[in-house]
């Protein structure tokens, strides 16, 4: 069944909201904290053993599949084997990261990007743990695009990377904006978050090709909300925060799985 009321969808991101905010850092259940030490260790399999910072993109075919959560999580993660991780909130358009972590500041990327702030402005030190900091989205752009694409984005990834052994970029869908393709050129490699019943054959196929056509190199896939219980706890309903399209949630527990 397909909802189009407005104020029903309010209460369906809500209802999501409020579930996903308790599955965050220490608060993760057993099993999904184990999945992501799973999904943290193939990551580190994925590169050589050097001392360059590892720079891995967060993307997914549509907006709703947890890529946020999974970006979230796995720095997290990573932070707990005393690394020093930044999580950078590349999704301007829709931003998330800041509300689901209590972050105080409204300043963050864009702010950033366009000389209004400087780095040491909008970085939060110590989110969550000691050693993961977090650059949150920021003000609302008129055109995310261009300052993701601008020179002075690559001039940030590269000054931070001197500094972090891992930078996680939480990036929009591929499918709807550009924005995940541009800043793949930037990365060691991108993660593609996939929800169990949620996205259709040719959604994922059209974000493969266009990674292809990217040459963005693929790490390998979060397979989420897999379904282990036959849960019938399953919300349909329409989005036009990124254009209208129509897709289904599923709330269940998460698994990563990755290939290399």
């Amino acid at each position: 069944m397909f909802w189009n009321n407005h104020k029903k969808n309010q209460k369906l991101f809500a209802d999501l909201a409020s579930e996903q905010q308790s599955m965050i850092g220490e608060q993760l259940n057993f099993a999904s904290s184990e999945a992501y030490k799973l999904l943290r260790t193939n990551l580190m399999f994925s590169f050589p053993s050097d001392n360059q910072a590892k720079v891995i993109g967060i993307t997914s075919s549509l907006k709703g599949e947890g890529k946020s959560i999974t970006a979230i999580n796995l720095a997290y993660t990573i932070a707990e084997t005393k690394k020093r991780v930044l999580l950078i909130e590349c999704d301007m358009r829709l931003p998330t990261i800041a509300k689901r972590l209590n972050l105080k500041s409204k300043i963050g990327l864009s702010d950033l990007l366009v000389g209004m702030n400087s780095s040491e402005e909008v970085l939060q030190s110590g989110v969550l743990t000691e050693t993961l900091d977090v650059i949150p989205a920021g003000s609302i752009p008129p055109s995310a695009s261009e300052i993701l694409e601008s020179d002075r984005m690559k001039y940030t990834i590269d000054r931070l990377s001197e500094y972090y052994d891992y930078i996680l970029l939480d990036l929009p869908p591929v499918t709807v904006v550009s924005d995940a393709l541009i800043v793949s050129k930037l990365t060691s490699g991108m993660v593609i978050v996939v929800r169990q019943d949620y996205v259709g054959k040719s959604a994922l196929a059209e974000t493969m090709r266009q990674m292809k056509y990217a040459n963005a190199r693929v790490l390998g896939f979060v397979f989420n909300s897999a379904d282990n219980t036959n849960s019938p706890y399953k919300k349909y309903y329409r989005d036009d925060q990124y254009g209208g399209y129509e897709y289904a949630h599923n709330i269940d527990n998460v698994q990563g799985k990755t290939k290399k």
